[in-house]
């Protein structure tokens, strides 16, 4: 073959590949929506669920998943963000930033039921903080740095060196050039990864089944009292979130309605992970048109 037709022909591949990873996807979320849509309903997500009775909702669920994602990320975001600023711009060349880089990229290959594994030994028994709110958030915390890590060094590292140069030029220091040229720059793309994250922990069940519990208390909406045990907002509290109650209700289940509380729960949280996935992009493409004016 000639240039042209290998180029074709690789082309072509290429193509059959990205058509069949886009079918894979389509089919499943095809499949999760068209079982799990119809289930839906404004009662099934604003009401409790039931151990024994047919009819119960996700109201619980859906905000516990919700309110761990929010912890998960006030600890992720600042650690994440100063890793990333450290491994791009402050790291040396040395022995110990290879070891460093091989602790980020071990921790980042671990399965997800192993650093639960860790929770349930270091915050749920050691530090006796039990089955909560807040062991949830730290072990999601431990499972998502490495990404926040990688995602904010490689958002650093893409800024041009040319405007790093700028701003040492002008005279400024080497940690305010960071925070006024660098960080400014690379803000789309921590916000896309930070919103990827989000995604990834709302979906995330193998690391809370023994961090965050498989149960929750009966929660009050009306006392947001925080140190109150059925208060909403006391991160003290076991907390079930939707992906462990989808997990828990197919596995466990004794309701009469197993089957339609299961797939309306996985469409929820599907269609959710989605929402995360599309506007991170719509949000990222947005601010980098508004900072670059293209």
């Amino acid at each position: 073959m000639n240039r042209k037709q290998t180029d074709k022909f690789a082309t072509t591949i290429f193509t059959l590949f990205a058509a069949i990873i886009v079918l894979v996807l389509a089919a499943l979320l095809g499949y999760v929506l068209y079982l799990g849509i119809q289930q839906v309903t404004w009662d099934f997500l604003t009401s409790k669920s039931s151990n024994f009775r047919a009819g119960g909702g996700i109201q619980d669920q859906l905000f516990n998943s919700f309110y761990i994602l929010l912890w998960t990320m006030i600890f992720t975001v600042p650690l994440g963000l100063a890793g990333g600023i450290y491994m791009a711009e402050y790291a040396k060349g040395n022995k110990l930033t290879a070891v460093i880089r091989v602790c980020i990229e071990t921790l980042a290959s671990l399965p997800s039921i192993v650093l639960g594994m860790f929770g349930l030994l270091v915050f749920v028994n050691t530090f006796n903080i039990g089955y909560s709110v807040l062991s949830g958030a730290l072990t999601l915390t431990i499972f998502n740095l490495p990404i926040m890590i990688r995602t904010c060094e490689n958002a650093i590292r893409s800024v041009p060196l040319q405007q790093k140069e700028a701003g040492l030029a002008l005279g400024y220091t080497h940690w305010r050039t960071t925070t006024t040229v660098l960080l400014p720059s690379a803000f789309p793309s921590i916000l896309t990864g930070i919103i990827l994250s989000c995604g990834l922990v709302f979906g995330e069940a193998a690391a809370l089944l023994y961090s965050a519990g498989m149960t929750t208390p009966n929660l009050d909406f009306g006392n947001w009292n925080p140190f109150s045990g059925t208060s909403p907002l006391n991160i003290m509290r076991p907390a079930e979130t939707l992906s462990v109650h989808v997990w828990k209700v197919n596995s466990e289940g004794i309701i009469p309605d197993i089957r339609d509380v299961a797939d309306g729960g996985a469409a929820v949280l599907v269609t959710t992970i989605l929402i995360f996935n599309i506007s991170a992009r719509m949000l990222g493409s947005w601010i980098h048109r508004k900072l670059t004016s293209k």
